[in-house]
């Protein structure tokens, strides 16, 4: 069955926000030396997809993720999850908000010891009950208003403006109009839509780098049978449990509770009975510790 005209401009809606940003999370994955992962080859995953996989192996089809430690080879610790939206109706906006939830909250979940950044990066009509939606669970929104979509594609002659009775006519031509446009005048279509809204953007900017840029301050390790300890590395951490003699206290140990604590006030809880799960623990926390620290 052939594309209808009306999917097709909003499919390129669609790919003039991606592309919008893409420049942006590149230059801030080469700044802060990490890598981005997009659609396209990678020689570490099958396919053209950037797929990750949650706790329980569901696949989860993302537009951007930044890694630590990832190369073309393998895959990294996430720093940070992003998706892109574009919606023309509120009618479609809660259940795209609710699509992109159900997609980033579980891999969050699954790379919690990381504390991963999760943002949207959305356009056109979206209600603002599906952006409180994303905010309450801690997402970062950048959001493009319709007047900043339609804004940006006049200044290349193209009226991206639609209602619900818009004939295919009119979408074909502006289809037509848009691949007519050489990729440096569709380069400077995607510059101009971020201009539309520089201050939201360089919001999301900051919110971004914060997550990225925290350093662990201290891990605290309390054996319950004893006072806590507070070290300041994750290395110090592990000797200090792989040493520690858990029959000099006055009774079994108990379990380990530990905590990881940021320069950014975030802090990660772990609760383990085994000192092997305890290590284990810790060790996740290696790359991104390596990486940090450098």
């Amino acid at each position: 069955m052939a594309e209808s005209p009306s999917h097709r401009f909003g499919q390129i809606i669609g790919e003039v926000l991606e592309a919008s940003v893409t420049p942006l999370l590149a230059a801030f994955a080469e700044k802060h030396g990490l890598y981005l992962d997009r659609q396209g080859h990678r020689r570490c995953r099958p396919g053209k997809r950037c797929t990750w996989l949650d706790l329980n192996k569901n696949k989860h089809d993302l537009d951007f993720v930044l890694e630590r430690g990832g190369t073309s080879e393998k895959l990294g610790v996430p720093a940070a999850f992003i998706e892109t939206a574009w919606r023309r109706y509120t009618k479609h906006s809660r259940n795209k908000a609710q699509e992109i939830q159900g997609a980033i909250v579980p891999l969050a979940e699954t790379y919690r010891n990381a504390r991963p950044f999760v943002g949207v990066v959305l356009a056109g009509v979206f209600t603002d009950g599906a952006l409180k939606q994303l905010r309450s669970i801690g997402f970062s929104v950048l959001y493009f208003s319709y007047d900043s979509v339609v804004s940006a594609f006049k200044k290349f002659g193209i009226d991206a403006s639609s209602e619900e009775d818009t004939p295919d006519s009119a979408f074909s031509k502006k289809v037509a109009r848009y691949e007519a446009l050489s990729n440096e005048q569709r380069a400077a279509l995607s510059a101009k839509l971020l201009n539309t809204q520089k201050k939201d953007v360089a919001d999301f900017m900051t919110a971004l780098e914060k997550v990225v840029s925290r350093q662990i301050q201290s891990i605290i390790v309390l054996p319950l049978h004893g006072r806590f300890v507070e070290l300041r590395t994750v290395d110090e951490a592990i000797r200090f449990i792989e040493a520690y003699k858990e029959k000099a206290g006055a009774h079994p140990i108990e379990r380990y509770e530990i905590q990881v604590r940021y320069n950014n006030d975030d802090s990660v809880d772990g609760n383990f009975r085994d000192k092997s799960d305890a290590l284990d623990f810790l060790r996740s926390y290696l790359p991104l510790a390596a990486t940090t620290s450098s």
